[in-house]
């Protein structure tokens, strides 16, 4: 455990909490970067673009970033909990469409804010969002549930196990067990 009794609060100072919120920022920035460059370079592929913009990569990272910050807010809002009666799954699926909420809701705040810069207004921004067409909305959304999804179960199962179970289950045991 974190060394403090069942009964006490934990004992962290404000630089172990700052540096686990720093790693868990990171660690969901790198998640969240992987899904969106890989995404924003299917879109690139598609539309055959040639060549490929790099600056594409780094929006997705920028918006990764923003995204994992929202994340680990909606967390603090609705910590993630995991009941043993319901497992992982049952007791993740409304915080997962919470989550998604939270990520949709920054997309749209991210259009109004970027028709603001554009000299727009931010409501007739905000309704552009995925080109005014609920259709392309849900196809989105549908998206990002998937990609937040697996971070939940793996938090889930962490929650259950244990970090180091976790690791293990999914890495292997890289100690050498002596018989």
């Amino acid at each position: 455990m974190n060394g403090t009794s069942p009964n006490s609060a934990p004992t962290h100072t404000f630089k172990q909490k700052a540096k686990e919120e720093f790693v868990k920022a990171f660690q969901l920035t790198v998640y969240f970067g992987t899904w969106f460059c890989a995404i924003a370079f299917l879109g690139a592929a598609s539309l055959d673009e040639s060549p490929i913009p790099l600056s594409i990569f780094g929006f997705a990272l920028f918006k990764a970033a923003i995204c994992a910050k929202f994340m680990l807010l909606a967390q603090v809002a609705f910590p993630i909990k995991v009941n043993k009666t319901d497992g992982i799954v049952g007791s993740l699926f409304l915080e997962s469409v919470i989550y998604l909420l939270v990520v949709l809701g920054l997309n749209y705040l991210e259009a109004g804010v970027h028709g603001l810069i554009h000299g727009k207004a931010f409501l007739a921004s905000m309704a552009e969002f995925g080109q005014s067409n609920p259709l392309r909305v849900v196809a989105m959304s549908i998206v990002y549930w998937l990609i937040v999804w697996p971070y939940l179960l793996l938090t889930g199962m962490s929650l259950m196990l244990g970090s180091p179970a976790t690791l293990e289950i999914l890495f292997g045991n890289k100690q050498k067990t002596s018989k």
